[in-house]
């Protein structure tokens, strides 16, 4: 019998029928011993989520603006899930306190938290598992920075004396008790915490899809699901742009090689995901994870007679752009080349500055620029040990008449990433996926 901690997100705690799904989940598992909840999420598309609610409130009271009605909405709703979970946990006594604390300045971070804390609660109760609140285990310090070490003691410390167990995620509190959240998305970040502190065997990470797919469903229709993916592998498509996990969320388990099972709340009966210190044996035939990618790069390309032997000019141009505080995307080169790729987000305005002072401090023989690039990832750890990788990419995209701008092989050999036009890049994505995906 192993032990399990198991996340539930905002979309698998958002009523009292998401809940009920939760409490089958749980009974039957048994190795399931600790929960960690977000604050309600949507009910249906156009619902708000308790989180954003609660934000506003504290806005509306910021600017003299009469919040009683939206704090109600928070109360009424809440309510709803303790009638129809059939239990009591003293509610009205909890709105109250919150909204005393409201009125007395209490700031963002103690009003966001109010939604995982009541519905850790209400759930704890429902499940017949003790509550312990993360503002006595999750701890930062007095600048709000967080305290890794110190929340790893604190929670294997207390988690001890409760065999099974609802924690709030999301939030801890400093050193003299004032609540401090993560960034938002932090009850993944406390799933983990947890995870690491416990020694889990499995962390599960329940949400409203299936694990992960091998492409973008707007993208290439009915993409195949992704079984097992490891660390790196998921590392390298998030940075490209894949909706995963943050790498924050992650780390916890990852430092103590704890898997990640992403599953899906609606779906249980699906393996969904699971995500492992190393790369899994390949199914027959498969040699990438997945694939993933962005628009909008600049492209700044840089032409020198002896470039390779000039030395520093990759450290001069690299501090130009440290100076416009920009951050370096990718770095392609040739024997007399050199490219540089820049997200436009970052870009802003600066693009003609940045042309000059390389001009000035590099003295280039000639640049070009590209504007609408897009970069597009096919990541996989087994494609180093196969023949012909990038003959069967570069194929597959020539056959679909799409013009490679631009190649870069990282140094793990696990990806290789190719620069499209930004007009091709849905029709590269479903080119690649079609050469390696049956």
């Amino acid at each position: 019998m192993g032990v399990k901690v198991a996340k539930f997100g905002g979309s698998s705690v958002a009523d009292a029928l998401q809940i009920g799904k939760i409490k089958n989940i749980i009974e039957n598992d048994p190795d399931i011993h600790y929960v960690v909840v977000s604050a309600p999420g949507k009910r249906f598309s156009d619902d708000s989520k308790v989180t954003d609610l609660l934000y506003l409130c504290k806005a509306h009271i910021e600017h003299n603006l009469p919040y009683q009605q939206i704090f109600q909405v928070i109360c009424d709703r809440f309510m709803a899930v303790e009638v129809n979970l059939g239990v009591n946990v003293g509610l009205k006594e909890a709105f109250e306190e919150i909204r005393k604390n409201l009125e007395a300045g209490a700031s963002a971070d103690y009003i966001a938290s109010r939604g995982e804390h009541l519905n850790a609660m209400l759930i704890a109760a429902y499940l017949g598992f003790d509550f312990v609140d993360s503002s006595r285990i999750v701890r930062f310090d007095e600048k709000g920075r967080f305290m890794e070490d110190l929340t790893n003691k604190e929670i294997a410390e207390e988690l001890k004396h409760h065999e099974r167990a609802v924690i709030p995620g999301f939030y801890g509190a400093k050193v003299d008790g004032t609540i401090k959240t993560f960034s938002r998305g932090g009850s993944d970040i406390t799933g983990a915490l947890v995870a690491r502190a416990v020694g889990a065997d499995v962390y599960e990470n329940w949400t409203d899809v299936s694990g992960f797919l091998m492409a973008d469903p707007r993208i290439v229709k009915d993409p195949k699901p992704i079984s097992t993916v490891s660390y790196k592998e998921l590392r390298e498509l998030s940075y490209m742009g894949a909706s995963v996990l943050h790498e924050d969320a992650i780390y916890p388990a990852r430092i103590a090689n704890i898997p990640i099972n992403i599953r899906n709340t609606n779906e249980p009966e699906n393996p969904g995901t699971m995500i492992t210190s190393e790369p899994a044996k390949l199914e027959e035939g498969q040699i990438i994870a997945g694939i993933a990618g962005s628009k909008d790069f600049t492209v700044i390309t840089m032409y020198k007679a002896l470039l390779s032997s000039e030395r520093g000019f990759i450290r001069k141009m690299s501090g130009v752009l440290e100076d416009f505080d920009i951050p370096i995307e990718h770095i392609p080169s040739g024997v007399d080349t050199l490219s540089v790729v820049i997200s436009n987000k970052q870009l802003g305005g600066k693009l003609e500055d940045i042309l000059d002072e390389f001009e000035r401090q590099l003295k280039p023989d000639h640049m070009e620029v590209s504007d609408d690039i897009a970069l597009i990832a096919t990541v996989g750890a087994g494609m180093s040990l196969r023949t012909g990788v990038s003959a069967k990419l570069f194929t597959a995209l020539a056959e679909k008449k799409v013009n490679i701008r631009m190649i870069d092989q990282g140094s793990s050999e696990m990806n290789i990433i190719v620069g499209v036009e930004n007009k091709d890049f849905e029709k590269a994505i479903r080119a690649i996926y079609g050469a390696f995906v049956s």
